[in-house]
C-alpha cells in the first residue's frame, strides 16, 4: 500500500460531528485520512467554538447539545466531561449516532449496564478511544505475543503516573477555567482510579486477557495545590492489584506524584519485556530469569507510516482506524462496549477497594445479562467536589474572579523556583551541573512574574482565608513557593550573587570531570 492509496477501498464518507472540543480537536487532522469529514462541533465553550471554526472552514458549532445532536451527521467523536461520557454517549445513540467515546466508559456500574444495553438496542457502532495499546511498542508486543513469543501472562505493572496539577484550575488549552472563581468539572477532583484505562488496557490488547478481580488500599498523601486533602482526588497515588483472566496478576499503577511515569513492564512463561521512557523496548527471551536482555526496534504493523504523523504515538490515528473500519466494513474493533466495559469498570472497584480498607471485588462480564442485572442500580460513586463552592457564596468577583487565572501561575511559577531551589542541594554530585544554571537564570527572568503571581495568592488568601481556594494557594506559596523568601526586599540581589557563585562552582565541576 502506497502513502497516497486509499486506506479503505471506498468513496463514502463519514459525516461527523465532534463533542467537546478541547481534547476532541486533537483527532481533527487525522479524521480526512480515514474517510471522516468533520461538519459539526459543539461545547460551551465560546473560546473553543470560535478556534474550531477557525480550524474547520465550513463546519458549524454549537453550544446547545440538543441541537448538535439534531444535526445532519453520521457519527459522534464525544470528549466531553469524563463523568457525563455514558450518558452523553447514549444521547448520541438515541439520536441515531455512532459513537466513539473518550475514556472511560462510564462513571457507576449501573450506568455501565445502561450504556452497554443501549448499544446493544441501537445496533450502531460503539468505541472507546483508548489509544495508548497501540503505539509502535506496544502494538508490536501483541502481534508477538499472540505468535506465542512470550508464553503465558504470568505478571505485569503497567502505570499511568501524570502530575496534571494545573488542568484542575484550567482547560485542557492551558486557558483558565472561568467562571474564574471555580474549578475544573472534574480533574480538580476525581480519583485517579477512575482513569485505568491508558495503563490496564494496554495489557488486555497485548494478551487478549480480561481483568476479573481487583484490590486496592488506601493512600492518604498527595501534592500540594490539589483540593482534597484527604487523598481522595487527582493528587494521590492509586495502585491497584488486579487478576486476569488466565490467573495472572497486573499492578495498574495511576496517579500524581513528584516522578511522571510511564514504565511497562510485562513478564510471560517464556519471555519478558519492558517499555522504558529513553529507550527502546527491552526484551529479555529464552525462558529464564538470566537470559540476556537486550533491546528491539519495535516495527509498524501496516499503516504505520500514517499512523507515526498523529498523536499519542499513533494511538489517536488507530482508534479512530478501527472506528471507522467497524461503520464502514463491520469488522469489529478492540475496544467495542464491552471492551470498554473490561477496561473502566476496575478502576471504580478499585478506588471502591481502597475507600473500604482494601476489600477485593470481582469484575463482573457485561456480555453475560445476568451479572449486568446483578449491578443494574450500582450507583456508588466518590463524591464529586462542588466545583463552585471554592469560595463563600458571597464572595466579591472581583477578588475571586482571578483564582483560577493565580492559581495556573502559581502552579507554574511556584514550581520553577522549587526546581531551582532544590537542585542546587545536590549540584556537586550532578552529572551535568549547568542545568542547575539554565534553572536559576530561567528563575531570574520570571522573578518580575513570580513575585507579582505570589501578591494575587496573597491578596486572595487574605480575604477569604477560611476557603477551600486559600487553602491551596497557601500550600504552593507554603510548601512549594517558598513565599518568605522570594517576597524578601533583597532577595534579586540574593539570586545575582547565587548566580555568580554557581558559574564559578559549575565551572570548576565540569574542569574537574574532564578526561585527563
Amino acid at each position: 500500500m502506497t502513502a497516497d492509496s486509499p486506506i479503505f477501498h471506498t468513496d463514502r464518507r463519514i459525516r461527523l460531528g465532534i463533542w467537546g472540543l478541547g481534547r476532541g480537536m486533537s483527532f481533527y487532522r487525522t479524521c480526512a485520512m480515514l474517510n471522516f469529514d468533520v461538519v459539526a462541533g459543539c461545547d460551551y465553550n465560546a473560546h473553543m467554538r470560535e478556534r474550531f471554526l477557525r480550524d474547520v472552514p465550513g463546519a458549524v458549532a454549537y453550544a446547545d447539545a440538543d441541537e448538535f445532536l439534531a444535526g445532519d451527521f453520521d457519527a459522534v467523536l464525544l470528549a466531553t466531561f469524563c463523568p457525563a461520557h455514558a450518558g452523553d454517549a447514549m444521547k448520541c445513540l438515541a439520536a441515531s449516532k455512532h459513537v466513539l467515546s473518550e475514556v472511560t466508559a462510564f462513571h457507576t456500574l449501573a450506568e455501565g449496564v445502561a450504556l452497554v444495553e443501549a448499544v446493544e438496542r441501537s445496533g450502531l457502532v460503539y468505541n472507546l478511544a483508548e489509544n495508548y495499546p497501540f503505539i509502535a511498542a506496544l502494538d508490536w508486543l501483541r502481534r508477538k505475543w499472540a505468535e506465542g513469543l512470550f508464553g503465558e501472562l504470568q505478571y505485569a505493572e503497567f502505570e499511568y503516573v501524570h502530575e496534571i496539577r494545573s488542568l484542575g484550575y484550567t482547560y485542557i488549552d492551558g486557558v483558565p477555567v472561568q467562571p474564574g472563581n471555580t474549578v475544573h468539572n472534574w480533574r480538580s477532583w476525581m480519583h485517579f482510579h477512575y482513569y485505568c484505562t491508558h495503563s490496564l488496557g494496554p495489557i488486555m490488547v497485548i494478551t487478549g486477557e480480561r481483568p476479573t478481580r481487583v484490590v486496592s488500599l488506601p493512600a492518604f498523601h498527595q501534592l500540594p495545590g490539589y483540593l482534597d486533602a484527604r487523598g481522595m482526588g487527582m493528587g494521590s497515588i492509586a495502585p491497584a492489584l488486579i487478576n486476569m483472566s488466565n490467573g495472572a496478576v497486573v499492578r495498574n499503577l495511576m496517579g500524581a506524584t513528584t516522578n511522571d511515569t510511564h514504565v511497562q513492564r510485562i513478564w510471560g512463561t517464556k519471555g519478558s519485556a519492558e517499555v522504558n521512557v529513553g529507550k527502546w523496548l527491552q526484551l529479555r527471551l529464552g525462558g529464564s530469569g538470566s537470559s540476556p536482555k537486550l533491546e528491539v526496534k519495535p516495527s509498524w504493523d501496516a499503516l504505520g507510516e500514517q499512523a507515526a504523523q498523529t498523536g499519542h504515538g499513533g494511538g489517536d490515528f488507530w482508534v479512530l482506524y478501527y472506528f471507522a473500519r467497524q461503520i464502514l466494513t463491520g469488522e469489529p474493533a478492540p475496544f467495542d462496549v464491552y471492551a470498554a466495559s473490561d477496561v473502566t469498570i476496575p478502576g471504580i472497584l478499585a478506588l471502591r477497594s481502597a475507600t473500604e480498607g482494601g476489600k477485593p471485588f470481582d469484575v463482573p462480564d457485561f456480555r453475560d445479562p445476568a451479572q449486568r442485572d446483578a449491578h443494574r442500580h450500582d450507583d456508588w460513586a466518590q463524591t464529586p467536589y462542588d466545583v463552585t463552592a471554592v469560595f463563600p457564596p458571597d464572595a466579591d468577583i472581583a477578588i475571586t474572579g482571578a483564582f483560577s487565572a493565580t492559581m495556573a501561575n502559581l502552579i507554574r511559577c511556584s514550581l520553577t523556583y522549587r526546581a531551582y531551589a532544590d537542585w542546587t542541594r545536590v549540584v556537586d554530585n550532578m552529572t551535568d551541573p549547568e542545568r542547575v544554571l539554565a534553572m536559576l537564570e530561567n528563575l531570574q527572568a520570571m522573578l518580575p512574574e513570580l513575585r507579582e503571581t505570589y501578591a494575587a495568592a496573597r491578596r486572595i488568601i487574605d480575604a477569604y482565608p477560611a476557603s477551600d481556594g486559600a487553602k491551596v494557594l497557601r500550600q504552593m506559596l507554603d510548601d512549594v513557593g517558598d513565599e518568605a523568601r522570594v517576597m524578601a526586599p533583597g532577595f534579586a540581589d540574593e539570586l545575582d550573587a547565587e548566580a555568580a557563585a554557581l558559574r564559578e562552582r559549575v565551572a570548576a565541576l565540569t574542569a574537574a570531570n574532564q578526561p585527563a
